[in-house]
């Protein structure tokens, strides 16, 4: 393509190769004209020039998500967000992509802080994640929370969840963590009474998007017949100082008053990062006070079970790792075989199938994602559409179509653990991320 402009700003890129301005109006440009890979080889040298440039991350995030690669999308914004100040277009990449990954209410909460940043920002797509988020039950709800500005509305959910361990396939170790940690000390509290232990405590949860992090949360509160409280990020953090610290004592004192309760915060990585990352001492207040909550200073957490989950633990701040606060780390893989069998089964329930294997496409699906398990059904439906619109006869989904998508679709979770490998070789100071390694099959 021989564009006058984007040549005449190649050229003045030779004369400045640092530009970052230059270099990023050059790959959108190519991002536009649907150039992806030249976009994202002219950001990467930009990085080359100018390391961790937050608006060059930023559009290598953007070509990620037009090219399909969601989560390394996410983990770019992720990066940037830690670093403090990120503008509203990190934003918008970050919700853009978490929509693709069927993570609506994360992306309903970076949408949020995009507008909060750009009151002006409109985009139709992320907008109705706004006005109420697609497939949620909301006839089980029993509360909403008032938020800290007593004239907004605010979205956590108090619920009592009917689903438990029974409807989770697979990920048996993790429900053994969870046994010993939260289950039995409330199913037999004297025993726990006699030897001076609380019921209570934390559990954080970690692995690649998509792989059930929240369904064992869910499933843990019915387990035990417990109400469930879900707090996203948007549920805590407020533009208005001192509001957020507000939110959080509101969030454990209505956990407090509904106890037993399991309370779980999701992708808790923005609300507890290290504080060594951030120049804005707002952030650092925030992570104080939920520090206290944690520590139950004014308060007894007794009966207060505390979940979260995150992609990116290593971004976490030390002191939430410590005794009495998220001292119970648990990796989540990948579903095993039994478990993306339980997973195609839910998925393929009212799709037009006949007699399928779903054990053979387990085998032929290892490191799927739930979320890819799902596309792969979305790619295996749209062969056959295309086939009946030639044909004029539409046919039950079959067994082989299934495995013909598993050669198309790419398990996103590999992705993730190119990331996640490196922290664990080289930033895995007390053994917390040998559990990654195991599962890579690497020795220490």
């Amino acid at each position: 393509m021989n564009d006058p402009i984007l040549n005449s700003l190649r050229e003045a890129l030779r004369q400045s190769p640092e530009n970052a301005h230059l270099r990023l109006s050059i790959a959108r440009l190519l991002l536009d004209a649907g150039r992806y890979a030249e976009a994202e080889t002219e950001l990467k040298e930009g990085l080359g020039h100018n390391p961790q440039s937050s608006p060059l991350e930023t559009g290598l995030a953007e070509v990620y998500h037009a090219q399909g690669k969601f989560s390394v999308a996410i983990m770019l914004c992720e990066g940037v967000i830690k670093r403090g100040n990120p503008a509203a277009e990190t934003h918008v990449v970050m919700a853009k992509s978490l929509l693709a990954n069927d993570d609506h209410e994360g992306a309903s909460s970076a949408y949020k802080l995009a507008k909060q940043l750009n009151p002006e920002l409109d985009l139709p797509e992320l907008e109705e994640l706004l006005h109420g988020l697609p497939g949620i039950d909301t006839s089980d709800l029993e509360l909403n929370f008032a938020h800290g500005n007593p004239n907004a509305d605010y979205d956590a959910y108090q619920e009592r969840p009917k689903t438990n361990f029974a409807d989770v396939g697979g990920m048996e170790s993790v429900k053994e963590e969870v046994r010993i940690k939260i289950i039995h000390p409330l199913t037999h509290p004297e025993i726990y009474a006699a030897y001076g232990k609380k019921t209570g405590g934390g559990i954080l949860l970690y692995g690649p998007p998509g792989c059930g992090k929240t369904l064992m949360a869910r499933a843990t509160a019915g387990e035990v017949k417990s109400t469930f409280i879900n707090i996203s990020i948007s549920d805590v953090l407020d533009m208005y100082i001192g509001a957020s610290e507000k939110n959080l004592r509101d969030i454990f004192a209505k956990a407090r008053a509904s106890k037993p309760s399991v309370l779980f915060f999701d992708e808790v990585d923005a609300l507890a990062a290290s504080r060594r990352d951030m120049r804005q001492s707002a952030g650092r207040q925030v992570i104080n006070q939920f520090l206290a909550e944690l520590d139950g200073i004014d308060s007894d957490n007794d009966g207060v079970l505390i979940m979260a989950a995150t992609n990116a633990p290593w971004h976490l701040d030390a002191a939430f790792r410590r005794p009495g606060r998220f001292d119970r780390i648990l990796f989540v893989p990948p579903p095993d075989s039994e478990a993306r069998e339980s997973i195609l089964k839910v998925l393929l329930k009212g799709k037009p199938a006949g007699e399928v294997d779903v054990a053979a496409i387990a085998k032929k699906t290892k490191d799927f994602s739930g979320a890819d398990l799902a596309e792969l059904i979305e790619v295996a439906i749209d062969s056959k559409l295309q086939a009946a619109i030639k044909t004029g006869k539409p046919e039950p989904l079959r067994t082989k179509d299934f495995l013909q998508a598993a050669k198309k679709v790419k398990p996103t979770t590999k992705e993730w653990f190119t990331v996640a490998r490196n922290h664990a070789m080289y930033g895995n100071e007390g053994g917390q991320y040998d559990d990654i390694l195991k599962y890579l099959g690497i020795s220490k």
